[in-house]
């Protein structure tokens, strides 16, 4: 019985070119577990007023992103899911998007048939929350192929050691003033229904602190990003935040996405390019990025013991 690992993140348009941009955000946006708004409210505002005029502009942040290989968020993951497997030689581990190629239920099907009869799941998302995990479950549910599903791992303590390390190392770079650890945010009405996304992401930040003694406590903001949508969304909102912060005269900021672990569209275009245009704009000086995970072979070593210990205790219960 040779062990199967299917990392999974989110996916990508298969060109920046606006139809399949269009296709993609259609496809993503038509999920009920990100959008809870009654289909027959959602979809005619879908497809007759928001992808019309969403869909080209995105295509324009993705062209600008997009690298010789393709998408950052599907290259970064390959190299993740290629260092480990280097680091699992006796394991099959493959990646599946949970919008877009590979499918999730696809290529559990194929590791069924090459003989993994159990395939252990890991969403490359730290802090579990209704509108990413849903649908990976779901799919892979679906499948039929026997699996082990991880909810997440943001209080893992060598994820958070590794996160802690990467802070540390950028802030030692320059002075800052202050740090802001920033969420992709969710609909508020998801917290208010259960999920359980918010007090993880709060944890993720104090149990960083926690490692950090010498890092102000004071000087650290949880913020919020990538809002969509007319609806109540987590605040505070990073663009917001960073605008407050310039006028109160704080000039230097680090930003920390704890909930990217490879650079996407997020992090590339709205960190990088709109955010960083908006707090400069605003009088702000030093805008900085703390990288994600991204190819980082301390990540794709803790991936591969938390599915290993995962591996041994399914075996052990057996």
């Amino acid at each position: 019985m040779r062990p199967g690992l299917l990392l999974v993140n989110l996916g990508s348009p298969a060109s920046p070119q606006t139809a399949d941009v269009k296709a993609y955000l259609s496809r993503f946006l038509s999920d009920p577990s990100v959008i809870e708004m009654p289909p027959a409210i959602w979809q005619p505002l879908l497809h007759g007023l928001i992808l019309p005029l969403r869909a080209w502009r995105s295509a324009t942040f993705y062209r600008d992103s997009w690298l010789a290989a393709g998408s950052p968020l599907i290259v970064r993951s390959q190299q993740i899911r290629d260092l480990v497997q280097a680091d699992l030689p006796t394991w099959d581990v493959r990646l599946a998007m949970t919008y877009g190629k590979p499918a999730i239920g696809k290529t559990l099907k194929q590791m069924a048939a090459a003989g993994c009869p159990q395939v252990i799941v890991l969403p490359l998302f730290p802090q579990y929350t209704q509108s990413t995990h849903q649908s990976i479950l779901i799919q892979a549910e679906t499948s039929g192929v026997p699996m082990t599903f991880i909810k997440h791992f943001y209080d893992e303590p060598d994820y958070l050691q590794l996160l802690a390390d990467q802070v540390q190392a950028s802030y030692d770079q320059h002075n800052y003033d202050r740090i802001i650890f920033s969420y992709h945010s969710i609909p508020t009405a998801m917290v208010r229904h259960g999920d359980p996304y918010l007090q993880e992401c709060l944890a993720t930040t104090k149990a960083v602190l926690k490692r950090l003694p010498d890092l102000p406590a004071d000087h650290v903001i949880t913020a919020f990003q990538s809002k969509f949508g007319p609806m109540p969304w987590l605040k505070p909102y990073l663009k917001n935040e960073l605008m407050t912060l310039v006028e109160k005269g704080h000039r230097n900021v680090l930003i920390v996405t704890p909930s990217f672990v490879v650079d996407c569209l997020e992090t590339i275009e709205e960190d990088y390019v709109q955010n960083y245009q908006t707090f400069r704009a605003s009088g702000g000086n030093r805008f900085d990025l703390v990288p994600p995970m991204n190819d980082n072979p301390r990540f794709s070593q803790f991936l591969a013991d938390l599915a290993t210990r995962w591996w041994e205790a399914q075996v052990h219960e057996a």
